[in-house]
């Protein structure tokens, strides 16, 4: 993969004539200090031991609304003048950016007002409402709804305050850096999910003023490459049903595009397996819930081994904000990968005991039964014949290989279905 370069008269420095000054972190920290929380940086000891890199876990899940962009919204939200704050603000999010607007906006009293795709699940526009935001739906997708929501700015005098492509709240964002670097200092690479950007520009501000040789590394879905595709020049298509909405962004920032163009050592992409995997092994190893997005960091550790192998690698939980019945999905998904839940299709005679004999072989290796489904209709089988489809639990993968070639030994057509 070819690096994104980097020259010395690009390297931010900390002064004035940057796009993005510490300055300005340093100032937010101070801003919102006691207003948000301050999570916890953690060494993990399993998964250093899994990837290969010294892994020290920043638990933005851990903030009110359980993601790191009250930050920024709350920069942006205490910089407003009296007037301004007492007009309203004004945004397009269908996520984590709408609630931490809403919780901050209704605690300072000032007015928000979302403006969320009709899509939108039911469930965010609740947690948006919940909050303190005034929920407007309108327009089938967000592109629709971030124009309507431009329009109402004009029309109703409202702040419009950015999820991602503004300054303040970038400088927001990068106060995640500034605790990260003050906890564990012997960090010298952060892995940094990008959707618009303004995470890893913040962070990466502050970041490479603290350390200037510290590493710089961006993840996006595969779904959605759209800052690769800016800064690398690259056509790959962007657009799908990813696991990781919260970055799930077919346009980066005009703002944030020319700071990581001056900051950022490479991005990586992740895909949707590797997303799933980090979901679960994170519930499973550290015992937390993160959302996709949340999960991309440690997706990209684990997926380019080689270029995190041997470092002190900082990784941001951005988020804990998934669906219930996605993550069991997730969890169920991952478990299959692994080899501990399968499914086999097997060929039987339509006669009695047929089933009996192959469940006989089951008990034999002590694989569980969990769900059978037969079919005798919708089938190019003999009118006689029929197919019996088991999903099995088992203790690892090398159990369930030693099943079906048992059942192959005694005749039987079996076909183990496999998760794409």
């Amino acid at each position: 993969m070819e690096n994104l370069v980097r020259s010395s008269a690009q390297q931010p420095t900390g002064n004035p004539g940057a796009l993005l000054d510490i300055a300005e972190v340093r100032a937010a920290a101070e801003r919102i200090s006691g207003q948000v929380v301050r999570t916890p940086t953690l060494y993990s000891r399993t998964l250093s031991a899994i990837t290969g890199a010294e892994i020290w876990l920043k638990f933005e899940n851990l903030q009110f609304t359980a993601a790191y962009k009250e930050r920024g919204a709350l920069n942006a939200l205490l910089q407003l003048d009296e007037e301004r704050r007492s007009r309203g603000v004004i945004a397009a999010s269908a996520g984590n950016h709408a609630q931490g607007l809403s919780y901050h906006g209704t605690r300072l009293g000032v007015p928000v007002t979302i403006v969320m795709p009709k899509t939108t699940p039911t469930v965010k526009i609740m947690q948006t409402e919940s909050n303190g935001g005034k929920v407007v739906l309108e327009g089938e997708t967000f592109d629709e709804a971030y124009a309507y929501a431009r329009s109402m700015e004009k029309q109703l005098g409202l702040t419009f305050v950015h999820p991602f492509d503004d300054p303040q709240v970038a400088a927001g964002q990068g106060t995640v850096a500034l605790e990260m670097l003050e906890d564990a200092p012997e960090i010298d690479m952060l892995a940094v999910p990008i959707g618009g950007g303004g995470l890893l520009s913040g962070m990466g501000t502050a970041a490479r003023a603290l350390k200037p040789d510290i590493g710089l590394i961006g993840v996006q879905a595969q779904l959605y490459p759209s800052m690769y595709d800016k800064l690398k020049h690259a056509d790959l298509p962007c657009g799908g049903d990813t696991l990781a909405e919260g970055i799930a962004v077919k346009e980066p920032g005009a703002f944030t595009s020319a700071v990581l163009a001056q900051l950022v050592d490479d991005i990586v992409l992740v895909d949707e397996a590797a997303l799933e995997s980090a979901v679960a092994l994170l519930l499973q190893i550290e015992k937390i819930v993160v959302e996709g997005a949340g999960a991309a960091g440690l997706a990209a550790v684990m997926r380019n081994r080689a270029l995190f192998e041997g470092r002190n690698v900082g990784i941001v939980l951005t988020g804990g904000n998934i669906d219930t019945r996605l993550l069991a999905n997730v969890l169920l998904r991952d478990l299959a990968r692994s080899g501990r839940l399968g499914r086999l299709r097997i060929v039987l005679q339509d006669r009695p005991g047929a089933l009996f004999h192959v469940v006989e072989e089951f008990n034999r290796y002590q694989v569980n039964i969990l769900e059978v489904w037969h079919q005798r209709i919708f089938t190019s089988l003999p009118a006689k014949g029929l197919t019996a489809e088991i999903e099995c639990e088992a203790r690892d993968r090398e159990q369930i290989d030693l099943l079906v070639a048992a059942l192959r030994a005694k005749g039987y057509d079996v076909i183990q279905i496999e998760l794409g």
